[in-house]
């Protein structure tokens, strides 16, 4: 997937491009259906299937204090685009220039004179230009009256449920990592590089890889069932993930911790792992974090978290095996 910095940057001209708009953190399965469409119109118009989208968050410029911790890094989301199929990404600074931008001036200056649009894709509740106040039917007016396709995509519900960023985050805060995995169609993920920690793991017969994540979301505190990539430089992931156990939490055994550490205990090999960089697959919460009264305590513990891990990858890996 090529990327270009901004629209100023476009090293080449789109072809006939199909562009999906929108922020797409977590790339989740309503995201999907937008990315799926402008593939899908991209194909047909013989062209390129382009995502333009903000950087940083938009909130993160209008309303600091209220901005939401994202789902995936720009790399993470940049790669799920690519698997997506989408061919040309857009990232857009987001500015208070481009945010008081009228609702016309976006669709004429953005989509028309710099992207050259023939087809559009948004969500049912996407807005733009000064105060949000572009609506998808001036869209659609824009659009029939320059000859350019557009889509509205329709909320994708699971379960009753309406899809969105904010519901994922929230499943993750809670520590619901298989209600976030129904709304993504994926396990929640997050990378981070492997920091020298405090070394205790070790000594008491459970090494652990300390991990400096890289996305802001994190979730709830407790003990999970993860899977565990070992990236390369280039980030790429191997056919086959680890299984492991992870640790979110602050150490209360061993009186606390300012902030949270994310370790994890890889269950099938042994291997140093400093300063490589791990993808982790949160799979299930197998319980919330709690202070034991001693290391033999929690030694046993954290036997029987190892235990209900190797159960809870087993079982999920048979739900997801073709039947």
């Amino acid at each position: 997937m090529e990327i270009f910095d901004c629209h100023r940057a476009l090293f080449r001209p789109l072809i006939a491009p199909a562009v999906a708009l929108g922020n797409f953190d977590g790339v989740h399965l309503g995201h999907r259906r937008l990315l799926a469409a402008a593939v899908a119109a991209a194909r047909d118009l013989g062209g390129d299937a382009v995502v333009y989208t903000f950087d940083p968050h938009p909130a993160r410029v209008l309303a600091p204090h209220k901005a939401p911790a994202l789902l995936t890094s720009r790399e993470r989301k940049l790669e799920l685009l690519a698997e997506a199929g989408i061919t040309a990404c857009v990232l857009e600074p987001f500015t208070e220039e481009l945010a008081a931008m009228s609702p016309q001036d976006f669709l004429q200056r953005i989509l028309v004179e710099i992207l050259d649009v023939r087809h559009v894709v948004v969500g049912y509740d996407f807005t733009y230009g000064k105060g949000r106040s572009g609506s998808t039917d001036d869209l659609r007016a824009f659009g029939a009256d320059r000859g350019i396709g557009v889509d509205v995509i329709d909320a994708v519900t699971v379960a009753g449920e309406v899809v969105s960023s904010t519901v994922v985050r929230r499943r993750v805060q809670d520590g619901d990592v298989a209600g976030a995995r129904r709304l993504l169609g994926r396990d929640f993920d997050l990378d981070g590089t492997v920091v020298h920690g405090d070394g205790r793991g070790a000594t008491i017969g459970f090494p652990t890889a300390n991990l400096a994540p890289t996305t802001d979301l994190l979730p709830a505190l407790g003990v999970y069932a993860v899977r565990v990539h070992l990236l390369d430089e280039a980030g790429d992931t191997p056919a086959q993930p680890v299984p492991g156990v992870a640790n979110l939490g602050v150490k209360p055994t061993f009186g606390g911790a300012r902030e949270p550490t994310l370790e994890v205990h890889l269950l099938d090999i042994k291997s140093d792992l400093y300063d490589r960089r791990l993808r982790v697959e949160f799979v299930e919460r197998l319980r919330g974090e709690q202070r034991f009264d001693g290391v033999e305590a929690l030694v046993a513990q954290i036997g029987r978290d190892v235990e209900r891990a190797r159960a809870a990858l087993t079982q999920a890996t048979e739900a997801r095996a073709p039947s």
